[in-house]
């Protein structure tokens, strides 16, 4: 199904770390392939360690900084920087910054009804000490 999301009709979500738009998953578009998440990171947010046991990832930075985890390896990100994760990769990523931090995530392939899964990893040995 084509569509096309504008600014002005598609709403933002606020919830406790920032906000989001889902720009594309299987409640809006019915597809099979893509889940793609307009991102924002209050400063000193973020979302703690996580895999995506079926999905790959990429993480685009449009604006801020990330402090962006894949497995015990850490990347500052700022605008036009990303990564790709693999599928089960633990990762996680935290605004050290002083402003909003603006990205997208995509996802691949839609799992579940949403589109997207995720199994937290944050409370667990040795994500709970990385960041110490």
């Amino acid at each position: 199904m084509n569509k096309f999301f504008l600014k002005s009709e598609t709403p933002r979500e606020e919830v406790d770390w920032g906000s989001l738009v889902w720009v594309s998953h299987p409640p809006l578009t019915k597809n099979k392939n893509l889940t793609v998440i307009d991102a924002v990171l209050n400063p000193g947010e973020g979302h703690n360690f996580h895999r995506h046991p079926n999905q790959e990832e990429v993480i685009y930075c449009i604006s801020g900084q990330l402090e962006q985890w894949v497995e015990n390896e850490k990347q500052i990100l700022g605008p036009g920087d990303a990564v790709y994760i693999d599928a089960d990769a633990v990762h996680a990523s935290f605004n050290t910054g002083a402003e909003p931090a603006h990205f997208i995530a995509i996802l691949g392939p839609c799992v579940g009804e949403e589109g997207y899964e995720v199994v937290e990893m944050g409370d667990q040995a040795p994500w709970n000490t990385m960041r110490g």
